[in-house]
């Protein structure tokens, strides 16, 4: 049984990181719960366990482009989709966060409100999904400096908004978002 989630809908800028876990019965794992709810420092301690102990998993990145064209929704139900296709062994069921299930899972699948705090899988899916791409997203601040991506992860805090509207967008944002969108459409008015 693999636990699916995912991580960065919200964001302006940066992929979106899609996870599943298969846990290993022989070797649980303590502390797994929603990635929201545990620290950063939790979260990091977490990471090496997951992977170390789950008899498999598969994270996958949707870039901005591909959101841009597919929309947030349907980029996630894909990720969601490659992630559990990418599982070796392969998944029975799919546990799914949410309320809605990909149409072309490779397995059954069951969407589960608020699974990333209920199913252990889950949750351990769920962790990942956020360590990897907060990681990306401190390594995306580097090469594209002035945007706080270290510190706010792509999400439209008002800092990011600031440094948006003096520096444009970057090829990390995605344009199909409402405040990058305005941006480029006013820009297009000039």
């Amino acid at each position: 049984m693999a636990g699916v989630d995912e991580a960065g809908r919200g964001p302006l800028a940066g992929p979106l990181a899609v996870a599943a876990v298969i846990l290993n019965p022989d070797h649980p794992i303590a502390g797994l719960d929603d990635s929201k709810k545990l620290t950063e420092a939790r979260r990091e301690a977490l990471y090496p366990l997951i992977i170390e102990h789950a008899l498999a998993y598969c994270v996958v990145l949707i870039e901005p482009d591909e959101i841009d064209h597919l929309n947030i929704f349907q980029a996630t139900m894909a990720g969601m989709s490659r992630a559990v296709a990418g599982l070796v062994p392969t998944a029975h069921e799919a546990l799914i966060d949410g309320n809605k299930l990909p149409k072309d899972l490779p397995c059954p699948g069951r969407a589960i409100v608020g699974g990333d705090a209920l199913e252990p899988a889950i949750s351990a899916a769920s962790i990942l999904a956020k360590v990897t791409r907060d990681r990306l997203m401190v390594a995306l601040d580097a090469t594209h400096p002035g945007y706080g991506f270290a510190v706010h992860k792509g999400y439209p805090t008002p800092a990011h908004l600031a440094s948006l509207q003096l520096l444009g967008p970057c090829v990390q944002h995605r344009r199909s978002f409402a405040p990058v969108r305005l941006l480029l459409d006013q820009a297009n008015l000039f």
